[in-house]
């Protein structure tokens, strides 16, 4: 869905996290994560390479403090796709540089359903994600934004929407358009 509704914005990119998880078949590393083995990601916590990271279906993700900050930096508005434990991390050390959206399914059959369809995972890891569902569910009132994914279309107009209005709030607005609101302002 994210990718889907990207496609049409620009100077928004999604950050690609680290996870000590194994590469699932069509899987590329480098461009769906960065699959690094435990003990490269221990080192990397270590060093204080990680803006944030969690524990996640006994998997390790995290994302690069240094890829964001240079993305940052260039002007680039970044998505993290991290579970709500990061997400808590990232509103601790940026409650007003941050947005957060959650992404609810209509239903856990239907979450049970999609994550079969994607033949990605074996029923016993997939019956270990269903039992943590409802726990990870229920960190849905922290986030600022919340989408109901029952129409794939809808949900990703909804999320281009949060966008979009995000960057039109007037405080990225005025830096956007100094000079014109300097002009502007002048003109009285």
């Amino acid at each position: 869905m994210i990718q889907a509704a990207l496609s049409t914005l620009s100077q928004i990119e999604v950050s690609i996290s680290f996870t000590t998880r194994a590469q699932r078949p069509g899987e590329v590393s480098g461009q769906h994560y960065h699959f690094v083995s435990p003990e490269v990601f221990q080192q990397k916590l270590q060093h204080g390479d990680m803006l944030e990271y969690a524990k996640v279906f006994e998997h390790y993700y995290g994302t690069s403090e240094a890829r964001i900050q240079a993305s940052l930096a260039q002007g680039q508005d970044i998505v993290l796709v991290i579970d709500w434990q990061g997400a808590r991390q990232i509103r601790e050390r940026f409650s007003h540089q941050q947005t957060s959206v959650f992404i609810l399914p209509p239903s856990l059959s239907t979450l049970k359903e999609r994550l079969k369809a994607r033949g990605q995972d074996s029923d016993t890891i997939i019956d270990y994600r269903m039992g943590l569902a409802r726990d990870e569910i229920s960190h849905f009132a922290e986030y600022d934004y919340l989408i109901v994914n029952e129409n794939f279309t809808q949900a990703v107009e909804e999320l281009k929407s949060i966008f979009l209005a995000e960057r039109l709030k007037a405080q990225r607005q005025r830096a956007a358009h100094q000079r014109l609101i300097e002009a502007l302002v002048g003109l009285r």
